[in-house]
């Protein structure tokens, strides 16, 4: 409205304009109160698309009014903004957006500072960029995180499922071996052995297996969890329980003692995978026969042998390992596979005196159709102590198959050692001793292992008096040529199978 002491003249000027304007003015556009010395020498309104602005403020000696239009350009951002960014330089500013709202007069504030200049998220803010650029970016990076978590766990647990979907995958050539009420596991394990599978028990009967056995006793640990003696229909059975952060390792035993034609009597026979939920947490179980003696390690620990039962405990282990490595070719075939971690506590003693092969959770199988090697995901090594040269210095070559059955073998050849110093021969016998325990610490390092084996190239040693005892003079010899620096040189397990057979023949042994 025009001022009081205006003529009639510029009254009428005013009133002209106004008109004018309210004809033509867009839908969109703004009416403001408006006190600048642009706005003072024709009228004191202002059109804009953006926003009013009103600030107050002191000089030191006078209170100073000033009421503008921000154009929309100077929104941050455009339309409803955080930031009149037209308004900087100005304290106690407010922003509106309805026509002549920033009549309103603001209190002067007492007291100049950063907080007085309209902070917060309403229009009369006076934010800086840093500060609405972390208002934005804030939120923002929070929400991407939680995605990102989420697509992490959805991932995660679709693999999971997956695996386990692949593991517990039936086979329809076993529909016939639905459980009956008096049926025994080794009745199972026999129709399972003569129905040309070989595979492992089907899921369905597996699952009744696991969920029905009655743990017993722990007989043993390890890194990955305990050793169970459990009972199944008046049987023991041995129940391995794997830790939930050990489910890999769980997987690929279970994958492995599961392969095509893999059933062996040399190789500790497989029952059922299953994975149980107690309420607290998953325990996943590992079902396999049960051998009241333990391993290898646990009866050379106790007892002594006699020459046929040295002779016995070194050609079953190499009839395991030979069927391990051997590739059966055709529809039902098996795949050559590598041990990795062949040692006396991975080697299982029989109630008849032989060796049964086990813990198969970082072995590899080799597809010679496409001449690949599917090595086992997760990252654990096999045991310092046992590992070959070429392990030790990192020059296996990890794409040739035959360089891990020749790591085996030289495995091999110190678990005969181990066997041979408690041969009882003519009443002499050695007390048990783990391989180079005279070299090394009791937990050897890679580097402790690498310095005797590979720098010093130091073996076990074997005694004189072995040389007047023909069968440990042959064991002696086998040795010598599993333990070659050179892994091409060392000897097959085929080969050590048909010396140690020719040898039971000649001392007369029954491998029963």
């Amino acid at each position: 409205m025009a001022h009081p002491r205006m003529s009639l003249a510029a009254v009428l000027v005013q009133a002209v304009v106004l008109v004018q304007a309210v004809l033509y003015r867009s839908c969109e556009a703004l009416w403001c109160n408006c006190t600048t010395p642009r706005c003072q020498k024709t009228v004191s309104w202002c059109e804009t698309d953006g926003a009013c602005m009103t600030s107050t403020f002191s000089d030191g000696s006078h209170e100073q009014r000033i009421r503008a239009c921000i154009a929309r350009d100077s929104l941050e951002p455009p339309g409803q903004p955080f930031y009149c960014l037209g308004a900087e330089g100005f304290l106690n500013t407010h922003c509106c957006y309805t026509d002549y709202c920033n009549s309103i007069d603001l209190k002067t504030p007492s007291v100049t500072s950063t907080s007085e200049r309209g902070g917060g998220y309403g229009p009369g803010g006076s934010w800086g960029l840093v500060e609405l650029a972390a208002v934005i970016a804030g939120p923002l990076l929070l929400l991407c995180l939680l995605l990102s978590v989420g697509v992490f766990l959805y991932h995660h647990q679709q693999r999971v499922y997956n695996s386990r979907q692949r593991l517990q995958a039936e086979d329809p050539s076993c529909e016939h071996l639905y459980m009956a009420k008096d049926s025994s596991l080794q009745d199972l394990l026999y129709d399972l052995s003569t129905s040309g599978s070989g595979s492992g028990l089907p899921l369905f009967v597996q699952r009744t297996v696991a969920r029905t056995i009655v743990l017993q006793e722990v007989i043993g640990k390890g890194r990955y969890g305990e050793v169970w003696r459990g009972r199944w229909r008046g049987g023991d059975v041995a129940v391995k329980i794997f830790s939930s952060r050990e489910e890999r390792s769980w997987f690929r035993e279970a994958e492995i003692y599961q392969t095509v034609m893999l059933r062996h009597e040399n190789i500790l026979g497989f029952v059922a995978a299953d994975n149980k939920d107690n309420g607290t947490w998953t325990q996943l179980w590992l079902v396999s026969d049960y051998h009241e003696y333990g391993s290898l390690f646990d009866y050379l620990n106790r007892y002594s042998v006699t020459t046929e039962g040295m002779i016995k405990l070194a050609l079953s282990a190499a009839n395991g390992l030979a069927h391990l490595h051997m590739e059966i070719l055709g529809t039902q075939g098996k795949p050559g596979i590598a041990h990795r971690d062949l040692k006396s506590k991975n080697i299982l003693v029989r109630k008849n005196c032989t060796c049964a092969i086990a813990d198969l959770g970082l072995a590899v199988r080799h597809d010679s159709a496409t001449d690949t090697i599917d090595i086992a995901p997760n990252q654990r090594a096999g045991t310092k102590r046992y590992m070959a040269p070429e392990v030790l210095d990192e020059t296996i070559n990890m794409r040739h198959f035959e360089s891990f059955k020749c790591a085996d073998i030289y495995a091999l050849g110190l678990i005969y050692w181990e066997i041979a110093r408690r041969c009882n021969s003519g009443g002499i016998h050695e007390e048990y001793q783990l391989p180079y325990d005279d070299l090394v610490p009791s937990d050897p390092t890679i580097d402790d292992m690498r310095r005797v084996v590979c720098e010093q190239k130091l073996r076990p040693n074997i005694p004189n008096w072995w040389q007047s005892d023909e069968t440990l003079r042959v064991m002696g010899k086998i040795m010598r040529e599993c333990w070659y620096a050179n892994g091409a040189a060392r000897l097959t397990a085929l080969r050590i199978k048909k010396t140690l057979s020719q040898l039971s023949i000649q001392e007369d042994v029954k491998v029963c």
